[in-house]
Parts: C-alpha cells; structure tokens; sequence
C-alpha cells in the first residue's frame, strides 16, 4: 500500500517537473527573438536607417545608392525612389501620418519629402550655409519635424504646412548632436556624441538645456525614450547602456555584455519596457541584446548576417524590430514575441 502510495506521488512529481520544465523551455522559445533578413536591391546596398510607415510598409535609406527604398513586408517585395541631387547621402528617415515619407540628406545641406503615390520629391534646403548636414529626424505630435545637424552643430526644426526651417545652434562647440526622440510633452530630446551630455530643446522657446554625464569619456550616439519620459542612451565610446531621469538629474549605467569594445549603437524600447540594442564593436558579429528595466538582466543573440553595423532601428507592429544592417545591405524584422 505504501509503495503504490509512493508510486502515485512519484508520477505526480515527475508529472510537475514535466509540466514546469516544459513551461521554462515555452517561456524561454517566447523570449527567443527571430530573425527574417532581406537583401536591398539598391547599388551599392547600404541601407542606413529605417522606418516603420502607418500601413505596415517599412522604408530605409539606402545612403551610398542615393534613393530611399520601401519594402513591403507582406508580399516581400522591393521599391526604390532615385533621388533628384546626386550624392545626397541619405540617412534619417521617417514616415508621417499621412504616408509621406521624409528624410535627411546629409550630404548635401537638405530634408526631402517623397509622396509615395505620385513619386514626387521636394527638396528643403538648409538656411544657414554652417548646416551642412541634417543627420536624424523626428515628428512631434504637432507634426513639426525635429533634426540634428551634426557638424554643422544646430538643432532643427521644418514645418510641413509652409516648409519653414528654425535653426538653433548648440551652446557647446563641436558637440556634434546625432540621435533624437520627443518625449510624451513634445520636447524633443537628443545625443551630444562628441561630448558626455544629453540635451533637450524647448519646443516653444527654443532654448536648449543640457545634462553632463558623470562618466568623462561617455560619448552617447543613439537614445531612446522610456513610458515614463526618463531616457536610455547608448554608449557607443565605453560599452555601456544609460539610463537618465532628466528630472532627477540621475544617471545609472549597465555594462554591455560585450564590454568596452562593444560599440553599442541602434537602440528602441518595445511595449514591454524592453530595451533593445545592438552591438556592433564586432562588424561581422553584431549581437542584438535586450535589457530588463525590472531585473536589470541583460541577455544577447548574433544577428545572422553579422549585421555589418546596424546603425539605426525601429519598433513595428506587435512589437517587431526592424533594422537596417548597412555593411550587410539587408533590411531584418526581429520578432520579439
């Protein structure tokens, strides 16, 4: 009696650990991301930067080609727009809610709108001959346009209703600012990569407030902005991933899994809260790492191609990542769930 009692109880713990070890192998096949990657049709590929556009498409630079591309990720095909300046150097890119389509040539002093429906491109040129090149783009939820100039050292702003440019240059000289998001209130935030500061702009005034880094040699290249309006920052010069709380004024740093030499650069923030970047101090081994906010847990995956430094990404729908993998000439969606 007593062996059957035991037998019975043994069947139900092997059971349990089944049934637990089969949930931690479903938990872990969840978190696992997977990787789809298209090769650009565009001569020589290089996309550059992406963008997620409100019907599902997703569009790119393709910055030594000279056109911006659209990909269609249902019936994964390919359409590529020729620019009308040669050597434009296309490289931030966004889509509005309209559908059109904008982005930075950052070779030749200019923001470029492209209508997808008729092919036609308009060209805004820089009013200040300093700006010489707009890099990342923006849209508030005004639709105003944000930009960084990054030799030229300005923030910008173009206005689609009458193309009208604002330039403001930065209180630090030789700051070259790179990436830039807006935050929940519409102030646009951004990198200062030659320096070890973050910095916001007053969307109404104009003035431009700046953050110093307790690490001297940080140099953040690409920020992201949290629920919460605090923000993450790569830290492409030492290999680490920041975290700022503009209000507080506190700054808390995670190691990269990589270490000093792991460049980490592309960067988003998933529904969850999930930090994701890549690192790309390796061009033929990128890795994708996603960071825990909650457990402070980082964890990594080789990105199949290499990646070929992915210098820039952004969040679709259901929170898929798609990256643009310049040295690889691929577009990639990451699903993350």
């Amino acid at each position: 009696m007593v062996n059957r009692r035991w037998a019975v109880i043994k069947s139900a713990l092997v059971a349990v650990c089944l049934l637990s070890i089969g949930m931690l192998y479903s938990v872990a096949s969840a978190k696992e991301p997977r990787f789809q990657e298209w090769l650009t049709p565009s001569k020589p590929p290089f996309p550059h930067d992406p963008a997620f556009a409100p019907d599902g498409s997703v569009w790119y630079t393709g910055q030594r080609a000279n056109v911006v591309g659209r990909f269609d990720p249902q019936t994964e095909t390919f359409k590529e727009y020729a620019l009308p300046t040669p050597n434009s150097g296309p490289h931030g890119i966004i889509v509005g809610q309209d559908g059109r389509v904008w982005y930075t040539g950052n070779s030749a002093a200019l923001i470029g709108e492209i209508d997808p429906k008729s092919g036609g491109i308009i060209e805004f040129k820089m009013t200040n001959p300093k700006a010489t090149d707009p890099h990342s783009i923006v849209f508030d939820q005004r639709g105003i346009l944000w930009f960084t100039v990054q030799e030229g050292n300005f923030i910008g702003k173009l206005d689609p209703t009458n193309g009208q440019i604002t330039l403001v240059p930065l209180p630090t000289r030789h700051a070259r600012p790179y990436g830039i998001q807006v935050n929940s209130e519409d102030t646009p935030y951004f990198d200062e990569f030659n320096t070890n500061k973050i910095a916001s702009i007053d969307p109404q005034t104009m003035d431009i407030t700046e953050y110093l880094l307790p690490a001297a040699g940080a140099r953040p290249r690409r920020l992201a902005i949290a629920q919460d309006d605090t923000v993450y920052y790569t830290d492409y010069a030492r290999g680490y991933l920041a975290h700022l709380d503009p209000k507080m004024g506190r700054v808390e740093e995670f190691r990269s899994p990589g270490g000093r030499g792991s460049r980490p650069y592309a960067m988003a923030i998933t529904s969850d809260g999930a930090v994701w970047f890549c690192e790309t101090g390796d061009e033929d081994r990128n890795r994708l790492v996603r960071f825990d906010p909650g457990t402070k847990r980082m964890e990594s995956w080789p990105i199949p191609s290499g990646g070929g430094t992915v210098r820039n990404m952004v969040v679709g729908q259901n929170d898929d990542l798609w990256l643009a993998e310049s040295g690889a000439g691929k577009i990639a969606r990451v699903r993350t769930k």
